[in-house]
């Protein structure tokens, strides 16, 4: 046996003395060097007992050793769990107890807040600063740069993403290393990438995107990153001349068109420019190419699949459109009651099928039986259509998900915050379009009869709940929600009512 994940992605680079991460600060990290840090957390974590198939939670600042740690789990045949920054210790909580996580890297910051949490769940915890410095790299420093890689096959697990579900409960997405893999090598195919390309990276590692799109086909082609802790305008239009590649969501796009040094001579050495994780205006779309003379290649994936489509590297890139389904995924629509296949140019629920799609949802077997069906194919919870010259559209969501700034948002999750609040009858939670972020966050609150409840206080409950990203924009008081005849909420009429809202 051997490990495919790690032997494909890293190992190949073993002895490389080219670069892989270019950091701010000028400094060079080799695929090498790399390579031997990530051994040494791999010792680290083989000496503390954990073993395969073993869950590792990290809450870390983007780092070049938070990077090693995922790619010293894949050579120990550990299950790599990366949690957003912005979680909460109420969120934390869930996610260390749901996965059963053996360990818990975290910032130094939070180890007073999480140690003891920790502790009662089972786990051990480590500190890793931005910085690289914490108990984990203390011991690294001790390490031997090698490690014996662990056998796995290519079904077994390689890493858990959560995804919020509709009741508010997260769900563990389990991915396994052909999964990843799969993915990584399919997309660097596609996308034409090479040893040449020089990726500017300037997305968040706990999601998908920066870690298992923008990091694995990287890594597949043997190129390198042009590492950023995050989007800084500034340092974006200073390294660009120096890339080639940049994968984004429409945040970054929107951001580069609204300043002025952004021009077609800053872009020039520049061959491809990626977008995802959010729809991209058709506008934005046409800005960019006016400016630039490139098209902004859009695509579509989920945490559940990594990417399922593409627009073409060579071909027509169609704004408002995902493109074609990536080779080896099948890409059906189909009724959400019956699951027959549509007409092509029908709006139905999207499902797809292929390497990509994940095994299930940790410990929750119902689920994963609702949206995973026996033939493989899985329900992804959008709506789309399939045009007369195959291209695939998006076209809502038939979960109410909420996509801003490239993070996934469930209302269900804001609403039972709301609804606990005094004087709070109801809520409803929707998603309207915003200039900036694709869509932005707004709650609408019912009082109880005879109630003024206080917003102030309830955002106040709600930032202590849950994570920045998903705080609303702003909360409105009604007299009452839309509802159908059957008293079913209509979210839809009050997506309409309020989608001018954040507009300028």
């Amino acid at each position: 046996m051997a490990n495919p994940l790690f032997d494909r992605l890293f190992g190949i680079h073993a002895g490389k003395a080219s670069p892989f991460l270019h950091l701010q600060n000028g400094e060079v990290i080799t695929h090498q060097d790399f390579l031997g840090m990530a051994a040494q957390i791999a010792n680290v974590l083989a000496q503390t007992g954990l073993k395969s198939g073993d869950r590792v939670a990290a809450q870390v600042e983007k780092s070049p050793e938070g990077l090693a740690l995922y790619a010293a789990c894949a050579q120990a045949g550990l299950i790599f769990l990366p949690l957003n920054t912005a979680y909460t210790a109420e969120e934390l909580t869930y996610f260390i107890e749901n996965s059963g996580a053996s360990v818990v890297i975290c910032d130094a910051r939070s180890e007073a807040t999480l140690a003891p949490i920790a502790k009662q769940l089972g786990a051990g915890i480590e500190t890793l600063n931005a910085d690289g410095s914490g108990t984990l790299m203390d011991q690294a420093a001790a390490m031997p740069v090698s490690f014996a890689t662990v056998d796995r096959d290519g079904d077994d697990l390689a890493a858990f993403l959560y995804t919020s579900g509709t009741t508010g409960r997260s769900k563990g997405a389990m991915l396994t290393q052909n999964n990843l893999l799969s993915n990584a090598e399919t997309l660097a195919k596609e996308w034409r990438f090479t040893a040449d390309d020089v990726l500017l990276h300037a997305l968040p590692i706990f999601h998908t995107h920066g870690l298992f799109v923008a990091t694995n086909v990287t890594l597949a082609a043997g190129g390198s990153l042009i590492f950023m802790p995050k989007f800084d305008l500034d340092a974006v239009l200073q390294h660009m001349p120096q890339a080639t590649s940049l994968m984004g969501v429409p945040t970054f796009y929107t951001r580069l068109l609204g300043d002025d040094r952004f021009t077609r001579e800053i872009s020039q050495h520049m061959r491809l420019f990626v977008s995802g994780s959010a729809p991209l205006l058709a506008e934005t779309h046409v800005q960019f190419e006016e400016r630039t003379g490139h098209r902004i290649l859009e695509r579509y994936g989920m945490t559940e699949t990594n990417m399922n489509t593409s627009n073409p590297f060579e071909g027509d890139r169609r704004a408002g459109t995902v493109g074609f389904p990536l080779p080896g995924v099948e890409l059906k629509i189909t009724d959400p009651v019956s699951g027959a296949t549509l007409p092509q140019g029908d709006v139905g629920q999207i499902e797809v099928r292929g390497p990509n799609v994940f095994k299930g949802y940790w410990q929750m077997p119902e689920k994963t039986a609702a949206e995973l069906r026996e033939d493989g194919f899985f329900i992804t919870g959008d709506l789309g259509k399939i045009d007369e010259d195959g291209y695939v559209h998006i076209v809502g969501r038939n979960k109410d998900l909420i996509i801003s700034g490239g993070y996934n948002i469930y209302p269900k999750e804001i609403e039972l915050v709301l609804d606990d609040q005094t004087g709070v009858l109801e809520s409803a939670v929707i998603g309207v379009p915003h200039p900036d972020f694709g869509e932005t966050v707004l709650g609408i609150v019912i009082a109880e009869p005879g109630q003024s409840p206080d917003l102030d206080a309830m955002m106040e409950a709600v930032r202590q709940a849950l994570a920045r990203f998903k705080h609303p924009r702003q909360l409105i008081l009604l007299n009452e929600l839309p509802r159908n005849t059957m008293g079913k909420v209509q979210k839809n009429i009050l997506r309409d009512q309020y989608k001018d809202m954040f507009a300028s």
